[in-house]
């Protein structure tokens, strides 16, 4: 359910925080693509209502970049136009400087207003939410009442704890608890600039059934966003990003995840320090802004309405300050679960993995394993397990079992010795 309502259609240029030379550059640069072409198609690929599109198209027409090739009648709706040659000619010109052929972006302004009515502060309510995204796994409740409120506050989370016990399934869990869904640009302009926003991989897009005629179709629905970052982030993956081949920038990846969550996994395994990372986020997390630059040296402020789950199986007295640690608000332990904790959740892997229980085969894992060998619990250890029976199986032609011989070969595969 949204509870705001659906950024409106400009009716003007000005309206659309736009301007005349931007939008021309832009319809030039699908006209290159299209050949030949209607006003309705140059309206969904910009996603400007036609009216805004047609004073477009006159003015180009008028400059002898496109003519009308034929018409099925006096309607402008059923004019086909192409491009001239001089239209090509600029068209060519207009590549040069900037690649960019989706929809139109929308400006700063409007793209800060829309951040802050869908603030992520103070959605999550009662619990169920979370309650229904935690289901799956066994946890402590004592986690369980501090995770609602954590969430609730908008403040950064620092999950800690031994490796392999929940804590990136916790970070999860809470992206699939948070409510509502939430619209993002295509893209942004600053400056004259244009800045790519919606990504694929970090935006589920969801049916917005109704309401495509009465809202700005330069905004996208979609799910509450989640973007995932692990050993891989590096620093210049939180600035803009700019691509010297198609001449526009790329968001950064705490701008895909305004109104929703950005989980940094394995905190501390990263090419840059810990420190490095704190450091460029001491701001956003204490100011909820963000500060960008652009090639030229421009700066400008963004909204940064983020919840930050730090997650890592590394001390965090061996990571960072205390000065640090004081701007996460939330710590939380994830600790390896009890001998009756494991029992439950090594129970579930075997319902889910299609096989039954068996008390034999379990009391060989804990005598000779966990008991003779000094292995420690964790709670992936029943999930990894139970899955190496499942594939020894198929790959035998054999129905799934938990026996002492199947888990004893899926323990000699899994652990390694110490």
């Amino acid at each position: 359910m949204r509870s705001f309502p659906s950024p409106q259609p400009p009716s003007t240029l000005e309206g659309a925080g736009l301007t005349q030379a931007l939008v021309e550059d832009l319809v030039l640069r699908h006209l290159l693509v299209l050949g030949e072409f209607k006003l309705a198609d140059i309206a969904e690929r910009v996603k400007l209502p036609a009216s805004i599109v047609e004073l477009v198209l006159e003015e180009q027409r008028r400059e002898n970049l496109i003519e009308v090739k034929g018409s099925a009648n006096y309607a402008k709706t059923s004019y086909v136009f192409r491009l001239t040659e001089a239209g090509r000619k600029k068209g060519q010109e207009v590549l040069k400087l900037c690649r960019y052929a989706g929809p139109a972006p929308v400006s700063l302004e409007d793209y800060c207003d829309v951040v802050q009515k869908q603030t992520l502060k103070g959605v999550v309510g009662g619990g169920e939410a979370l309650r229904s995204a935690l289901s799956e796994l066994s946890l402590d409740p004592a986690i369980f009442r501090r995770l609602g409120p954590a969430i609730t506050s908008g403040q950064a989370i620092f999950i800690h704890g031994p490796s392999g016990n929940g804590k990136t399934s916790i970070a999860e869990a809470i992206g699939r608890a948070l409510p509502g869904q939430v619209y993002v640009p295509y893209a942004v302009t600053v400056g004259g600039e244009i800045i790519s926003v919606f990504d694929p991989v970090c935006h589920v897009p969801v049916q917005a059934p109704g309401d495509a005629g009465e809202r700005d179709n330069r905004w996208i629905l979609i799910q509450r966003p989640v973007v995932n970052a692990g050993g891989e982030l590096t620093l210049r993956m939180l600035d803009l990003s700019f691509s010297y081949a198609s001449r526009h920038y790329e968001a950064s990846l705490q701008m895909k995840a305004n109104n929703g969550l950005f989980i940094l996994d394995d905190f501390g395994r990263q090419q840059s320090d810990p420190a490095s990372f704190l450091n460029r986020w001491v701001v956003p997390l204490e100011r909820h802004i963000d500060h960008m630059t652009l090639e030229s040296g421009m700066r400008f402020v963004i909204p940064f309405d983020v919840l930050v789950v730090f997650s890592t199986d590394l001390a965090p007295k061996d990571l960072v300050q205390e000065a640090f640690l004081r701007r996460m608000r939330y710590k939380i332990r994830v600790e390896r679960p009890t001998e009756a904790e494991y029992l439950t959740i090594f129970k579930k892997a075997c319902l889910s993995g299609g096989m039954e229980f068996s008390p034999e085969a379990y009391s060989y894992l804990d005598e000779q394993w966990y008991g003779a060998r000094g292995i420690a619990r964790s709670a992936c250890h029943p999930r990894d397990l139970i899955d190496l029976i499942v594939t020894y199986s198929r790959y035998y032609g054999k129905t799934p079992q938990l026996t002492v011989a199947n888990l004893s070969a899926a323990c000699t595969d899994y652990f390694v010795p110490m």
